[in-house]
């Protein structure tokens, strides 16, 4: 019998991007062959409840990394928010163990309401992973 060489992980080509807030976080899913994403939902449950519908999330469209926006002041200098989105990029690393990108997330909501989106925090986490994807090579 001939032994099955381990399947090897493939480059990151899903993902899960996130608009963090306080009270609602808007989810968006896309890839990086089309460089694409679309709002998703937006979670408005917090603490535990939370992180249980975000793992929902992940077991049902099982991307191979996550995108947080990071927002800070129109100058770039970090405020409150901007330690809150950075704090749960990193429980969501710690949780569930897969690659997390910041990504400056300013304006996105604006964007959104600009847009006529329906869903102004999932639209917002979509801007978000498609500006990540842009600048990916």
């Amino acid at each position: 019998m001939s032994a099955v060489a381990p399947m090897r992980r493939r480059s990151a080509q899903s993902f899960l991007a996130f608009d963090f807030g306080i009270r609602r976080v808007g989810v968006a899913v896309g890839n990086a062959l089309l460089k694409q994403a679309q709002p998703l939902t937006t979670v408005a449950v917090m603490g535990a409840a939370r992180f249980d519908a975000i793992a929902k999330l992940l077991r049902e469209w099982q991307p191979d990394a996550l995108v947080v926006g990071v927002p800070t002041h129109p100058d770039g200098a970090p405020h409150d928010n901007t330690r809150r989105a950075k704090a749960f990029a990193r429980q969501l690393h710690g949780r569930f163990g897969l690659p997390v990108h910041e990504v400056d997330e300013r304006y996105t909501s604006v964007e959104a309401i600009a847009e006529g989106a329906r869903d102004v925090d999932a639209a917002a986490a979509a801007l978000i992973l498609e500006q990540y994807l842009r600048g990916q090579a």
